[in-house]
């Protein structure tokens, strides 16, 4: 009875909000609701937060709003679910209202990389067939309104509930986005947007991903339009709990670069076509191989025309190297000193990065260490001859905190024992925790210097007790 009557306070309301809306009849706030607020679910999770600059934990609870979107329980929410530092985990996923709602037992899938938005899958219910929402894939106008559906905050009980916006903008670089004329309370962020003809036509979000330009285009806090084609594919094949969402290996090059603007070539005594301009190469890479130099300025690559004058072109270069594919031996035009000259390179796998890196958590001396990656040491400047693990995060109190380990240092050797991988650091962690010493000398690397903690464990039965 609730929704009932709060679906016909919304028409009312969005009448008046929409009574210079044109072609956005008000019944549509009734007729949309119906249709789509049973697939609006709630999503109530707790995470666990490392703080960036001290490696220590702390839990959350919170909660996100969800979005049923297949009949078998799978469940589409906002990317900030997960993120860097905070991974989720105790997550419940309810649905339905007041004393029709139920609360299912969720876990999280692995999240795409090429759109900002995490899916849930529920499990352990056995031939529960959930209501959820269909989208449909249309380009919008500038200026269109659109109907968003989110929920109210707790002093509301998480009523469902609909408001109006309109497209205000529309970017065409790096992907077509459409950015809302007006903020958006958090409740509403990974809702449904409805078009006139009561299509669902995308979900709301804050933020492009990282494979999209996130770093170079940064918009968040404003709020857009993830049209349908963006996550249709996810939800026609869902991703899995331990294979990659999307083909996000791409092919690799190995250079960093920056856009030869008009400035840049002017200085040089160049064509102002524009190009990339090589600024490093990272040895042993794909382009080291095939004897790119910094400097270089790629002008044409796998037969394109590279032109890129501004920052966010450099996105277009990067995309051409990704989808050639690794393995693919391609052709590639530089200028160096002037004058033109052709190379071919033979493109690899793109290396794990940080965000992939395996890691272990020594529970006898408190800390948590990562493999090193490709993009760690370009980030530290490491020569390729050291080795070892850096560590990720060090528990509060624990005898490796007050050691003053912390995040970042790059552990060479531990008690006695050198260093080159997780295994090595599981081995001699291990080792040392069955022998206990009154003290443990680890030599590591912090910035460009070196030299050792000493961590001073005493041993009750058997275990190190702070």
């Amino acid at each position: 009875m609730r929704s009932k009557s709060l679906a016909v306070f919304l028409a009312w309301c969005v009448a008046g909000a929409c009574a210079d809306a044109q072609d956005l009849p008000a019944s549509l706030a009734k007729s949309a609701f119906d249709k789509v607020s049973p697939a609006v679910c709630v999503v109530n999770y707790s995470s666990e937060v490392t703080n960036p600059s001290n490696g220590r934990k702390s839990r959350r609870n919170t909660r996100a709003l969800g979005l049923l979107v297949s009949p078998a329980g799978l469940v589409m929410a906002h990317g900030h679910m997960q993120v860097e530092d905070s991974e989720p985990f105790s997550i419940k996923v309810s649905v339905g209202e007041g004393d029709a709602e139920k609360e299912y037992d969720a876990k999280l899938l692995k999240k795409p990389e090429d759109v900002n938005i995490c899916f849930v899958q529920i499990e352990n219910a056995p031939g529960v067939t959930f209501p959820f929402l269909k989208f449909a894939q249309q380009d919008l106008a500038l200026g269109e309104p659109l109907l968003i559906l989110g929920l109210l905050g707790d002093t509301l009980d998480f009523n469902r509930s609909v408001i109006v916006r309109r497209v205000g903008s529309i970017l065409e670089k790096p992907r077509t986005t459409y950015c809302l004329d007006e903020r958006l309370l958090f409740g509403y962020v990974g809702g449904p947007a409805v078009n006139a003809r009561g299509e669902a036509v995308g979900v709301v979000g804050f933020d492009l991903s990282s494979s999209e330009g996130g770093d170079l285009y940064v918009r968040s806090g404003h709020p857009l339009v993830y049209q349908t084609e963006l996550f249709a594919k996810y939800i026609e094949t869902p991703p899995t709990t331990t294979e990659t969402a999307t083909d996000t290996d791409g092919a690799f090059l190995g250079v960093f670069t920056q856009p030869l603007t008009d400035d840049l070539a002017e200085y040089w005594g160049l064509p102002q076509d524009g190009g990339v301009v090589v600024g490093t190469i990272i040895p042993g890479s794909p382009a080291d191989v095939a004897g790119l130099k910094m400097g270089d300025i790629v002008t044409r690559f796998n037969d394109v025309p590279v032109k890129a004058k501004l920052d966010r072109e450099v996105l277009a270069f990067t995309k051409l190297v990704r989808e050639a594919g690794a393995g693919a031996t391609v052709p590639l035009r530089v200028l160096r000193e002037g004058e033109s000259l052709d190379l071919n390179v033979t493109l690899t796998e793109r290396p794990k990065s940080a965000r992939d890196a395996g890691e272990f958590e020594d529970t006898v001396f408190g800390l948590t260490v990562r493999e090193l990656t490709t993009d760690v040491r370009i980030l530290l400047n490491l020569p390729a001859d050291v080795q070892g693990v850096i560590v990720r995060s060090v528990k509060s109190g624990s005898w490796a905190d007050l050691a003053e380990l912390g995040p970042g240092v790059i552990i060479l050797n531990f008690g006695g024992q050198p260093i080159a991988s997780l295994d090595d650091f599981k081995a001699a962690a291990e080792k040392t925790a069955q022998e206990k010493p009154g003290e443990v000398a680890v030599f590591c690397r912090v910035g460009a210097r070196s030299g050792f903690f000493r961590i001073q464990p005493r041993w009750e039965n058997g275990t190190a007790a702070p």
